[in-house]
């Protein structure tokens, strides 16, 4: 059974499928894309059917991961489910992604950044246009979870 997690985001064009391709591209570095499923989400409906954001797309393929096949999705109570791990950018979509599916009974839930040395936030790079600090702050963020999941 595959380690199951998703990264959540506000719109799922921007920090969310980073924090997807990011992950997919380290465990496959492993050599252990067979033990994770990992998807991408989002909690509004604005952004439904995009694909990743230009400038996010650009940034991972500046560092050799091809962001293609992504398109926005909205989470749901069955999708939370599913998961294993749920995983935000920031605290604003912790609360909405509570708001669709309810009380985060099983623990799943955290911030992409609670797995570093200095948990916070990564800003919203759509309104930043600092797409070079998010992708290093989620890099670091899915080397810090992928070494806690690899633990057990």
């Amino acid at each position: 059974m595959p380690i199951k997690v998703l990264f959540i985001c506000h719109g799922s064009i921007c920090r969310s499928p980073m924090g997807m391709f990011i992950l997919r591209d380290l465990v496959e570095k492993e050599g252990l894309s067979d033990r994770f499923q990992i998807d991408a989400a989002a909690t509004s409906r604005e952004e439904l059917g995009n694909p990743v954001y230009p400038p996010a797309f650009r940034v991972l393929a500046e560092h050799g991961i091809d962001a293609s096949g992504h398109h926005a999705h909205q989470l749901n109570k069955k999708e939370f489910e599913e998961y294993d791990y749920v995983i935000a950018m920031d605290r604003w979509n912790l609360r909405n992604i509570e708001r669709i599916v309810g009380r985060d009974e099983e623990g799943k839930l955290s911030l992409i950044l609670d797995h570093t040395d200095h948990p916070g936030e990564v800003a919203d790079p759509w309104y930043t246009g600092d797409f070079d600090t998010a992708y290093e702050q989620i890099l670091e963020g899915c080397k810090g979870l992928l070494e806690e999941l690899k633990k057990g």
